[in-house]
């Protein structure tokens, strides 16, 4: 399917070294863009067909999922009761014993839950309907290390440093980065093993820039961190045309 976007409130292209995180507020921690409907449909449809391959939860982090779901709520929905209506007319029916799922019908953003096991943050729930050139299969209950290998750049140095950053997020002030990554076409859904890597040798014969907004966040209740995910996809030409306008 071809769900794009017409801007990306950033510059994608603007490089910064890994980690590349910046401070962020609760106020711009979730967005909402004029592809929210086409991207909500799609969501709906992977969850309903290919719910094994988007959805993990072990049973430690349902208590996270709940407070999770709570906080999306409560941001995004004010004053919802047992059904809320989405930005595009859709409602949508508040089922507390599958967060997750609630999730995924209520906002564009992925979200992947990490919770401390001794020394390193483990990856214990997602929904991920929207991976870019990873399966959640592969990475379900895998300490952060894991979960980032094969990332070029990503050595162990990255590695101690990205840790120290999870034990130090505080609830209440998100963090964010971005990448952009090139794609020949703009499938949402683009699930890869960590076997079979991408070819990105010629990415200026690629069609589609594709971003995600990257966001952390410390629970305060279950104190476990929130990664969530919003999938930016412009076509090549139009980026260009906003590079440099008439």
């Amino acid at each position: 399917m071809t769900i794009l976007q017409t801007s990306i409130p950033y510059d994608p292209l603007t490089p910064r070294p890994l980690p590349g995180i910046q401070p962020a507020s609760m106020d711009d921690w979730l967005h909402c863009d004029d592809a929210f409907a086409g991207q909500m449909q799609r969501r709906e449809a992977l969850l309903r067909e290919r719910r094994p391959d988007v959805l993990a939860l072990n049973p430690g982090a349902e208590p996270a999922a709940q407070e999770l779901l709570d906080m999306v709520l409560h941001q995004v929905y004010p004053g919802f009761s047992d059904h809320v209506a989405r930005p595009d007319g859709q409602v949508v029916e508040i089922d507390r014993t599958h967060p997750l799922d609630t999730l995924c019908r209520l906002v564009q953003e992925d979200f992947c839950i990490l919770q401390k096991h001794g020394d390193e943050h483990v990856l214990t729930g997602a929904i991920l309907c929207f991976p870019a050139s990873w399966r959640l299969t592969e990475k379900f209950m895998r300490p952060l290390i894991d979960i980032h290998i094969p990332v070029s750049g990503y050595d162990d140095d990255i590695a101690r440093r990205v840790q120290r950053l999870f034990d130090g997020i505080q609830p209440g002030r998100p963090l964010w980065r971005f990448n952009a990554l090139w794609y020949e076409d703009a499938e949402l859904h683009q699930p890869r093993s960590a076997n079979d890597r991408r070819d990105v040798s010629n990415p200026g014969a690629a069609r589609f820039l594709r971003s995600e907004r990257q966001t952390l966040l410390r629970l305060p209740e279950t104190r476990a961190v929130v990664f969530s995910i919003h999938t930016y996809v412009l076509e090549a030409q139009h980026l260009r045309k906003m590079e440099n306008p008439a």
